[in-house]
């Protein structure tokens, strides 16, 4: 018989610690398993532990031992993201936080500290907030975005390209979503390195991310600033020209939160999509082979490696039941898009492919559903086709077991991806990235046989009248082989075309 797992998120008193010596041993205080430190190196092995000894719903400690429950099922995070009236993001109903059992310093406190922003407020407030955003996505031209995307990829291959090596994600995937992400907000000219360590270092909560913080919403308030004066046709200006009415300080905060969550999502999957694309021969030879695209295979990335792995958090505003569990009034609770993603109940078999399914949890669900989810999906399957066009030869530089990643709590991040590749001549920007031309296949296909040649001395017979053979237009230089080249130089007789031929020149309207 099993007892109730403790509820370390209400205000009853903790269970006593295991003995020394019991197998849960080193586990935080009432036996419950901690997300962070050395027993959670392996997160993903760790959620799995917890789905078999708790189910979908399981109770957990996050850094200095705060307790919150995981949502590990993918039925049960769906309707904790569409249930508002039993839960919310605003952190200030917490019992964790009120109670000061979350220090003021906690370092998660970035992830769920209450900011005025639309994805942290909950009726008209949110409507109003919401729909400003929502609003000035609406008019960001896709088109325009991947050309962008295409014009920042050849840019950023130009740099390396010549070199016949590279490490795709600091000299790649880190910084396309940036340069991107500053282009559709409205200030290009503040993209460069120390803006994407600045958005990068504020992800990893360092002891430097508050002046990371402070330079990246520094460029955010001159930016509003100027937009306030002399609007233009950016994500900026319609945001603050919404007629929601933004104040300056919500059009920032604003700004920070599409900029840095667009930021780390997107790097984190243009890194994942890359790897998979050069680990996984089955995935390489399916792209290659026309089985699938590079957009599908974006979803499979975000099925199986999504780029946030949870987020934090949600709280009950009431008591409630979730998995089987007791959840009580003021409990938070952690958003498992990872775990979610790998539940066995949606997914018994991990190896089938997931194409045209869109169901997974990578861009959340219900009122906070990702606004610009479609951004970042242009950025990462433009980003990718481009640079494969650029580089088909591209291949891993080391053994993928050597590869490395940091992981937290939130994302789990790919390192370095080492590659190799013939070096290539920089190219235009002003250019789409082109493949090799390809010899028409079509060329010297005959469906009429030529007519028999006379002999010597024979007089030609009459023939029926035959439509004016037209003078052979120049064919567009190309690429062949040898033979391909002799076949286009050798002069020989005039021949009346073949039904195929006369054909195509009707389709082609000539």
């Amino acid at each position: 018989m099993t007892t109730e797992p403790p509820s370390r998120t209400s205000t009853d008193d903790p269970m006593p610690g295991p003995p020394p010596g019991c197998p849960a041993h080193g586990t935080g205080p009432g036996g419950l398993r901690r997300l962070y430190g050395p027993e959670a190196e392996d997160l993903e092995a760790l959620y799995e532990k917890l789905r078999a000894e708790h189910g979908a719903v399981a109770p957990v400690l996050i850094h200095q031992d705060v307790p919150l429950w995981v949502v590990l099922g993918h039925t049960e995070n769906l309707h904790m993201l569409r249930t508002p009236s039993q839960f919310t993001r605003d952190s200030r109903i917490w019992t964790a936080l009120k109670e000061g059992m979350v220090a003021p310093d906690h370092p998660l406190m970035p992830h769920f500290a209450w900011q005025p922003i639309c994805s942290h407020a909950e009726g008209d407030e949110h409507l109003r907030l919401r729909g400003a955003v929502t609003g000035a996505m609406s008019t960001i031209d896709h088109r325009g975005i991947r050309r962008s995307i295409n014009r920042s990829t050849q840019l950023l291959v130009n740099r390396f390209c010549e070199d016949g090596e590279a490490d795709l994600v600091s000299e790649f995937a880190d910084h396309l979503p940036m340069a991107v992400m500053c282009e559709v907000l409205g200030m290009p000219e503040e993209y460069n390195e120390r803006m994407v360590q600045a958005a990068r270092d504020m992800i990893k909560g360092t002891e430097t991310a508050i002046a990371s913080n402070e330079y990246v919403m520094g460029a955010l308030v001159r930016l509003t600033a100027r937009r306030r004066a002399q609007p233009q046709g950016d994500f900026t200006s319609h945001l603050i020209n919404h007629p929601a009415g933004l104040t300056d300080d919500e059009v920032s905060q604003h700004l920070r939160v599409v900029l840095i969550a667009a930021y780390e999502a997107t790097a984190n999957l243009l890194a994942n999509v890359l790897r998979m694309v050069l680990t996984d021969p089955r995935f390489r030879a399916q792209l290659n082979g026309g089985q699938m695209t590079v957009p599908e295979a974006v979803e499979q990335s975000l099925w199986d490696e999504p780029p946030f792995s949870s987020v934090l958090g949600y709280f009950a505003k009431q008591e409630t039941e979730l998995g089987g569990q007791r959840i009580r009034k003021g409990d938070g609770l952690l958003f498992g898009i990872a775990p979610g993603n790998v539940d066995p109940r949606v997914r018994p078999d991990l190896t089938a492919n997931m194409q045209g399914n869109r169901s997974h949890l990578a861009f959340g669900g219900g009122p906070h559903e990702c606004p610009g989810q479609d951004i970042g999906r242009a950025i990462a399957d433009t980003g990718v086709d481009a640079l494969l066009m650029r580089l088909p030869d591209v291949q891993l530089d080391c053994e993928e077991h050597e590869l490395r990643w940091t992981a937290s709590l939130a994302s789990r991040h790919l390192v370095e991806l080492p590659v190799k590749f013939a070096p290539k001549p920089p190219q235009d920007v002003k250019q789409r990235p082109r493949a090799h031309p390809v010899p028409d296949p079509h060329q010297g296909w005959e469906i009429t046989s030529p007519a028999p040649a006379h002999a010597p001395g024979q007089a030609a017979q009459p023939s029926a009248p035959q439509q004016p053979v037209l003078a052979p237009e120049p064919e567009p230089a190309r690429t062949g082989t040898g033979t391909d080249t002799a076949k286009a130089t050798t002069p020989g007789p005039e021949r009346r075309l073949g039904a195929w031929q006369r054909l195509l020149r009707w389709w082609r309207g000539r």
